[in-house]
């Protein structure tokens, strides 16, 4: 049964014991979503109207900051996202992710997580939501993307999600210059992503946690 666990950071994730895996990292939830898909992501990006694809919707820690991101800087955001088990209504109350980050948008947090599946929801003038309740190893998504938060289970955990089949699938629903982000840095992620055709940079991980993460460019 999934649990709550507090990170180092002081935000919380969950604790899933069937794949003794967590859904972010125990040294920051928060700081870890921050660098690698919003620093290193959406900052990084530079198309003005972004459609992202996110692997893995999770607790909603990369929308909501994405959506604050979106709405501080107005660019309008296309944001679709992909969850084969999503969290139930009161494991996500009880991370109190908006009372950490940015109280007076709660709402915005929690009708994230409300959003009907399947299709288009304006959420705010500057982040649309689409969300998937599917799975990412199946599905056939329209492409078009710019950015790629790949979030997924690490892959010792759900090696299936991080095939080169996958990846190079990936590559094609890719606009010419999108970014793919991941917390995960093992060599043969890097070599997968790059037989696919990306470019690949080892950054600097998230202070406190992982040494390095990958950013890989169509």
């Amino acid at each position: 049964m999934i649990h709550l666990e507090q990170t180092a950071d002081g935000s919380y994730t969950l604790f899933v014991p069937e794949l003794d895996e967590h859904y972010h990292s125990v040294k920051g939830a928060l700081t870890e979503s921050e660098h690698i898909f919003i620093n290193m992501g959406f900052k990084h990006c530079t198309v003005k109207e972004p459609r992202i694809l996110e692997i893995g919707f999770g607790t909603g820690l990369n929308a909501f900051l994405t959506l604050l991101a979106a709405d501080k800087t107005q660019r309008k955001t296309h944001y679709t996202t992909i969850e084969r088990y999503p969290v139930g209504e009161d494991m996500v109350h009880q991370l109190d992710y908006p009372e950490r980050i940015c109280p007076e948008r709660a709402g915005d947090f929690y009708a994230l997580h409300s959003a009907n599946w399947n299709c288009d929801v304006a959420l705010t003038p500057f982040f649309t939501l689409h969300k998937i309740e599917n799975d990412f190893t199946t599905y056939p998504f329209e492409g078009g993307y710019d950015l790629v938060y790949f979030d997924a289970f690490a892959p010792e955990k759900q090696p299936e999600m991080w095939s080169q089949e996958l990846f190079d699938f990936l590559y094609k629903c890719m606009n010419p210059g999108g970014i793919l982000t991941t917390y995960c840095a093992k060599g043969v992620v890097r070599r997968m992503l790059q037989t696919s055709g990306f470019i690949v940079e080892r950054l600097p991980g998230p202070v406190g946690g992982k040494r390095e993460i990958l950013r890989a460019t169509k």
